[in-house]
């Protein structure tokens, strides 16, 4: 599933190859992929409109179009964008396909539709909309505001990491990660980590989801760049501990698959 690090490789690419481009038409495959205007509206909306601005808040992109709002482009469990080149084939899957006037398409993908692209007035607008919490990369959200997300909360820590109200962009895998790096159980309540393990968790977090960007999240070979223990390539069936060797523990937490080291991550605080 699409998570922070991912949509931010996006962002780049919209940014690197698309911005500042003239929209000549956009073409809606899937309605259902749609939601706050029609495929009629969207077109009229859009077309002759430069691509402005592009920004990413948790797992949402958003890209904005000169005096024609913004874009928020949610991915589901596997949806993705893609730039196309002038001539190059389409792939599978296109939901939204956009033309520029220059012949580059940026291409809205979505095998399982779950993901939808929301037309909204800004950025603001739809992060208030939708309850977002702060970016988990906002430098503005410092370990004091960290703090006070987990504050009081009896639910286990895996799932307020995961909660988007609380903190936006981190999914169930790279709440393994976070947790694994901190040496947390993903089942310890919240409300009952001290001051020590609350700056360990902050410190994993922003550290993961930074190097993860940086490897290239999402590529194909992505999982082979990562550091040296790092518990994403073995974050499988039968995988163990790339700390001590230990075979991985997989159960629910928060409602979702959990995969941590018994060894290196105890339940039990002390």
């Amino acid at each position: 599933m699409p998570e922070l690090p991912d949509v931010e490789i996006f962002k780049r690419l919209v940014e690197r190859h698309l911005l500042g481009r003239v929209v000549a038409r956009s073409v809606v495959a899937d309605p259902g992929s749609l939601e706050g205007a029609t495929a009629a509206t969207l077109q009229r909306r859009l077309k002759g409109r430069r691509l402005a601005s592009c920004q990413r808040h948790g797992k949402v992109l958003l890209v904005g179009f000169d005096d024609a709002g913004m874009l928020a482009m949610h991915f589901g469990t596997n949806g993705s964008l893609q730039h196309l080149p002038r001539d190059a084939d389409e792939p599978p899957y296109v939901r939204i396909l956009f033309d520029f006037t220059e012949g580059d398409r940026l291409a809205y993908i979505n095998p399982r539709r779950i993901g939808q692209v929301c037309v909204t007035d800004s950025a603001g607008a739809f992060i208030a909309d939708q309850a977002l919490g702060p970016d988990a990369l906002d430098p503005a959200f410092d370990e004091k505001a960290f703090a006070a997300s987990l504050a009081n909360r009896k639910q286990v820590i895996k799932a307020v990491l995961m909660d988007q109200a609380r903190v936006a962009g981190i999914g169930n895998i790279y709440a393994d990660e976070i947790l694994f790096q901190a040496r947390l159980h993903p089942g310890l309540a919240a409300n009952m980590l001290d001051a020590g393990m609350r700056h360990r968790l902050f410190g994993a977090m922003k550290h993961v989801l930074q190097t993860a960007i940086d490897c290239g999240a999402g590529a194909e070979d992505f999982s082979d760049r990562l550091p040296k223990g790092f518990l994403l390539p073995e974050r499988h069936a039968g995988g163990h501990c790339p700390r001590c060797g230990t075979q991985l523990a997989i159960d629910k937490h928060g409602g979702r698959t959990s995969y941590h080291c018994p060894s290196c991550q105890p339940e039990a605080i002390g």
